[in-house]
């Protein structure tokens, strides 16, 4: 186990500072005081030394790189690895994130179950096991047809690798296809000390209670997660859908405004300004690269104020077009 040095006192009440940062900067952010984590968006998945530094297997839909994200809290930061799970903690807060091929697994469903069988297993043994919020990437989502799909392929493990550990409740979350050859799946999470306030969406139907269209085991997460001690909102990957049902196929424009439209929702029903502001990171995951022009100058337009990440990945529902989740901070 190592620890990163740092001036900061611990302050397990404060959530953690989200923010981009140019992409030739990484290092400079490893040394940097209370770094809990470092992500690049080079599509590789790469394996990097620091346990704190994950590459995420998805790309900018443009010739730019992508910036990088830097999570950091006002504390001291330790951090170590256990096989293939790497972590790092401090102030209250925990970073841990595992990234498994799956063929050692039998496929998707295995890979699935394995990957949140390590996760909680290790969460379980922490004092930050309060799981606020999840990512999930996966190769080639929407593939496969019916139940065959490795979408719920991939949820049917999620759900038995959980076990009983979101007894009281699931963590906001993400899930979104990439594009690697190699079918790898990574999942990643923020945890702290105490328990955060789960959100729903009044709109949209509980995702857990999605009917048996959308598979045999329904998708486990909650809508977003507000922060313990803090106004702050993790919010889930966010799309064109109302009650159960995805609106607008095959219309950009009109998706656009539909997910945009919930996550003010989300905002409404947390007693937060309908507004995202420049310190409020946004990431869009767009699937078809042409598309990003678009988005682009819809989010211009609707949100100018906040950052944003443009990823190229696919949705979990083969006829959305765009997916958006983030963080709205007090």
């Amino acid at each position: 186990m190592n620890q990163a040095s740092s001036s900061f006192r611990a302050t397990a009440d404060v959530r953690p500072r989200v923010r981009y940062a140019p992409t030739d900067t990484a290092q400079t952010l490893l040394q940097a005081p209370g770094t809990l984590a470092v992500f690049d968006f080079d599509g590789s998945a790469a394996h990097a030394d620091d346990p704190r530094r994950l590459r995420v297997p998805l790309r900018t839909p443009s010739a730019h790189p992508a910036p990088l994200e830097h999570w950091q809290v006002e504390a001291t930061v330790e951090h170590g690895r256990e096989g293939a799970l790497q972590w790092s903690s401090g102030g209250g807060w925990l970073f841990a994130a595992l990234t498994l091929d799956e063929r050692e697994h039998g496929g998707p469903e295995g890979a699935a179950r394995e990957s949140y069988a390590q996760l909680c297993a290790f969460l379980e043994r922490r004092p930050q096991r309060h799981v606020q919020r999840l990512w999930n990437y996966l190769a080639h989502i929407n593939d496969g047809e019916g139940d065959a799909e490795r979408y719920k392929q991939f949820c049917a493990g999620r759900l038995d690798g959980m076990r009983d550990f979101f007894r009281d409740g699931f963590p906001a979350a993400t899930a979104i296809g990439h594009r690697l050859d190699a079918p790898l799946l990574q999942v990643y999470c923020l945890a702290a000390e105490q328990p955060g306030e789960r959100i729903e969406n009044p709109r949209q139907m509980s995702a857990w209670r999605y009917p048996r269209q959308y598979g045999p085991t329904p998708p486990s997460f909650a809508r977003a997660m507000r922060l313990r001690g803090d106004a702050s909102l993790a919010i889930s990957g966010t799309a064109s859908i109302t009650g159960h049902e995805s609106q607008h196929h095959g219309d950009l424009q009109a998706q656009l405004h539909e997910t945009l439209t919930n996550l003010r929702a989300l905002l409404r029903s947390s007693a937060l300004p309908e507004r995202f502001d420049d310190g409020d990171p946004l990431k869009v995951y767009v699937r078809h690269a042409e598309d990003a022009p678009t988005v682009e100058a819809f989010l211009a337009e609707h949100v100018p104020d906040a950052p944003r990440l443009l990823l190229l990945g696919d949705v979990c529902r083969r006829e959305l077009l765009v997916e958006i989740d983030g963080w709205r901070f007090a």
